[in-house]
């Protein structure tokens, strides 16, 4: 089950680590709150990237990567959304997974298709850090393996 961030994912790290993780927060609070994203980034950008929260100091997020994850992922979601479910198993479809678990996908698989600057393997990476911080199960797992075969059908270059 999903729940607040629950390691160092955005508390330590980097300034695009901590983009990557606020972006997937920001997204998951679009979906539950049908709010508008250029609100809640604005809300992210103000009260939450760098501040202190429940006795936490939160490092300084790239601001840029972290307004391009969350507007890139909602204006290119119905070309997003098909990609993940190609990767899914029919038993898993998409709407099926945890809202956290989408936004994570999601995000990911938009920084694969769009931000080609990052390596591949730092996407997977970076992003099932981002699952652990919010579950302890196999949620990581199924993230890994699923941006596993999304970025080695977006960037099979990367792996020949």
């Amino acid at each position: 089950m999903a729940q607040g961030p629950r390691s160092r994912a955005g508390r330590g790290g980097s300034p695009r680590s901590a983009a990557r993780l606020a972006a997937v927060q920001a997204l998951y609070q679009v979906e539950m709150t049908d709010a508008a994203g250029s609100s809640v980034t604005a809300e992210f950008v103000k009260h939450r990237i760098g501040q202190e929260i429940d006795g936490d100091n939160y490092v300084a997020a790239d601001s840029k990567l972290f307004s391009d994850l969350v507007a890139g992922t909602l204006a290119r979601a119905a070309e997003l959304d098909p990609i993940i479910s190609d990767a899914l198993t029919p038993e898993w479809p998409l709407d099926r997974l945890e809202v956290i678990l989408r936004a994570i996908l999601r995000v990911a698989t938009y920084e694969l298709v769009a931000r080609i600057d990052t390596p591949a393997r730092v996407v997977i990476t970076e992003y099932v850090d981002v699952a652990h911080a919010f579950f302890a199960g196999k949620e990581p797992g199924l993230a890994n393996g699923v941006l596993d075969r999304i970025a080695r059908t977006l960037r099979l270059s990367e792996w020949e």
